[in-house]
């Protein structure tokens, strides 16, 4: 069973399965995360949704690109987590399967050409604060332990 953060599943609603892969990007004693300014301002590992006939890993890749600008080199995976959430960039009840890996930014590429994020070095003592979901801050504090 994977473990469950954040809000409890309510009832009466219909909630969507959306696997996902993202990644703590360590570099010393701080982590590349990913600040998104809409719908709702927050620091996140970055990552998402893993689309149809898309393998995980080649998802993961495709979406730290795109929401910080750096390449990657994975090591391994950390864990798993869900929460029940409403997405309103999708109008969309989801169940989040979230697969964390740890890796490395090896190569800046250029900024993040997902619209409304940016890329952000945080010393890692403080996104185990700030990061917005609790399943994020937990699996941070798995890689680093």
């Amino acid at each position: 069973m994977i473990r469950r953060y954040g809000e409890a599943v309510k009832t009466g609603i219909r909630y969507k399965r959306r696997p996902g892969v993202y990644a703590v990007l360590l570099r010393g004693d701080s982590i590349l995360v990913t600040h998104q300014a809409d719908p709702l301002p927050e620091f996140q590992l970055p990552g998402g949704g893993i689309d149809q006939g898309e393998h995980p890993i080649a998802a993961l890749h495709r979406e730290v690109i795109e929401e910080t600008g750096w390449k990657i080199a994975i090591r391994r995976r950390i864990g798993a987590f869900r929460r029940f959430t409403y997405m309103p960039e999708y109008d969309l009840w989801a169940e989040k399967v979230c697969t964390i890996y740890l890796a490395q930014p090896i190569l800046r590429l250029g900024p993040p050409s997902e619209p409304g994020h940016s890329a952000v070095w945080l010393p890692v003592d403080e996104a185990l604060t700030l990061l917005g979901n609790a399943g994020d801050r937990a699996l941070l504090a798995r890689a680093v332990s």
